[in-house]
């Protein structure tokens, strides 16, 4: 099937799933999340396909999040004035972040660049994250007042110091991230698509009842813990987000009446007074 924002392809049990907008730093769109699930699904109805692997094109970034000048979102007519409106949206990004713990199979993220607020939580919905030691992270949504639906699987995976991260909307960096237990491993960045290609490889020689029911086992595990539960929280917290009168309503003005650079130059703006090196850097050093 051919596809206008992702790659797909399949090779030797293996299948590649490509966020393919290089020119928008891979940024999410309607359409994107369309065909993003629908070649996922493809790969998971594949009886020759065990591992899934989504990477970034272009080389500047995995992805950057949502895309918040959406053309495809403009061309549907869809409009997010009330909680409603703000309800139907947030369903379908729901879907599209979950998907790949959805998936029965293995689903790989692969990091080269920028992964930055939806894009985090995508990764961090996939089974493992490799990522170039170039790679930056941040759930920069918090510096505009607005939340994500999924931003409660972050506990899960590096606890309660994921607290500072979305409290302040800092960037970090790969090897932070690695520290964090974010990144199962960090690689070179000419090295990364030949190490995680290897994986793969490797892993789609495990039998694919085992891994399909390790998984399973894996996931349930989480759901047996409260995992979707806090999920659903985490979404309705993030409509909540999206709806209040806060420094959002005055970003999303300025981004429709100025454009995106002006509305992100007014919101860096309120952080720059406050900008360091991070302690954990000092640290490094030490």
């Amino acid at each position: 099937m051919a596809y206008s924002t992702i790659l797909y392809e399949a090779d030797d049990r293996v299948a590649w799933i490509t966020l393919n907008r290089p020119d928008k730093m891979n940024a999410m769109s309607v359409r994107l999340e369309a065909e993003f699930q629908d070649a996922l699904e493809i790969a998971d109805n594949d009886p020759d396909v065990r591992v899934v692997v989504i990477s970034g094109a272009g080389g500047r970034a995995f992805s950057a999040g949502f895309d918040f000048g959406d053309e495809d979102e403009a061309a549907t007519g869809e409009v997010r004035r009330t909680i409603d409106d703000w309800g139907r949206r947030m369903k379908k990004d729901v879907k599209f972040l979950n998907s790949p713990f959805n998936c029965s199979k293995p689903v790989i993220a692969m990091i080269n660049g920028y992964c930055l607020a939806g894009a985090l939580e995508l990764a961090q919905m996939c089974d493992m994250r490799y990522c170039s030691d170039d790679a930056r992270f941040g759930f920069v949504e918090s510096r505009f007042a607005a939340g994500l639906p999924n931003l409660a699987i972050m506990p899960w995976i590096m606890g309660q110091r994921c607290r500072e991260l979305i409290y302040t909307g800092d960037m970090f960096d790969a090897q932070e991230a690695f520290r964090l237990g974010l990144m199962n491993r960090v690689y070179p960045k000419e090295q990364l698509e030949e190490e995680v290609t290897r994986i793969a490889k490797r892993m789609s020689r495990v039998a694919m009842p085992t891994l399909v029911w390790s998984k399973k086992a894996l996931n349930n595990t989480l759901l047996a813990a409260g995992f979707d539960s806090a999920l659903q929280y985490s979404a309705q917290a993030c409509l909540i987000m999206d709806v209040s009168e806060s420094e959002f309503k005055h970003f999303r003005k300025l981004q429709e009446t100025e454009g995106v650079a002006a509305a992100i130059k007014w919101r860096d703006s309120l952080f720059a007074p406050f900008e360091s090196e991070k302690s954990w850097k000092k640290s490094a050093k030490k």
